[in-house]
């Protein structure tokens, strides 16, 4: 089950914004990687993934990155190139890139609501503006992207930018999927509720938290009483991307700990 021999994934977004723990592109990366896939990566700097190429080729895996910004059609379209010179198809796509920067609608700069637009938004659009007609003339094609609970529920802090982004790119799969179900593709988005992965220390900062204190009150947050990590969302993803779901589509699959079914009360 959950084979992916001879497939080529193009993940963008699989660098690591530290050394402690694994952040979610790079962890599905690396799953991929283990059923058999082949990795050819998208990312912002190269030599912040070198942790996920390291331990993909040191597992005997296959990965080549190409240093991309993922807001800008040239180089995206520059990325898709380059994985169709060398492998000669795309058979996954998994689009992980995103951030969020604090603000409610009155106070956050135009700014920044236009930079949160394009990494957490137009990203999406992008990859798939310039994916979708590889997969469209391969006939089969599957598609994840990486939501976030934020984007069905507010979750405690003001992040008005981030909560439309990643509702919109839910909707953006949804009806996407049913305009290429007939041609064979498949998108799909997993929705990752409160985790642990090095980026969550970088958001303690960025919005003045201890990160110890941050990282329990967010623990205290979930009903299983803990926040997930990267590798149950990769998990998730390698499901969605496999044959054995090859009959889902246009779906969101969310992985929280049972927050979002929770109304915040013992």
């Amino acid at each position: 089950m959950l084979d992916l021999k001879g497939k080529v994934a193009l993940v963008i977004g699989l660098g690591q914004s530290g050394d402690d723990g694994w952040g979610i592109g790079a962890a599905c990366a690396v799953l991929f990687a283990r059923q058999g896939a082949i990795i050819f990566g998208g990312n912002r700097t190269v030599s912040s993934t070198s942790k996920t190429r390291k331990k993909i080729e040191d597992e005997g895996g296959i990965c080549t990155v190409v240093e991309t910004d993922a807001t800008d059609s040239a180089s995206v379209k520059n990325l898709v190139d380059a994985c169709l010179a060398k492998h000669n198809r795309i058979d996954i796509l998994l689009t992980n890139v995103g951030q969020s920067q604090p603000g409610c609608p009155a106070t956050m700069s135009e700014t920044v609501w236009d930079s949160q637009m394009d990494l957490n938004l137009r990203s999406v659009y992008l990859a798939c503006h310039h994916v979708l007609p590889v997969m469209e003339s391969q006939q089969g094609g599957a598609i994840v992207c990486i939501s976030s609970i934020a984007g069905m529920r507010y979750i405690g802090k003001p992040q008005i930018a981030y909560n439309t982004t990643k509702a919109a790119l839910l909707q953006f799969i949804k009806a996407t999927a049913v305009m290429y179900a007939h041609k064979k593709v498949r998108l799909n988005a997993v929705v990752p509720g409160l985790m642990d992965t090095p980026y969550t220390k970088n958001l303690a900062e960025r919005y003045g938290r201890d990160y110890e204190e941050f990282r329990t009150a967010r623990n205290a947050q979930v009903p299983m009483g803990q926040m997930g990590d990267a590798w149950d969302i990769a998990h998730s993803a390698l499901f969605l991307v496999s044959d054995e779901a090859g009959y889902i589509t246009g779906q969101k699959v969310v992985v929280d700990g049972g927050i979002t079914g929770s109304t915040g009360r013992a």
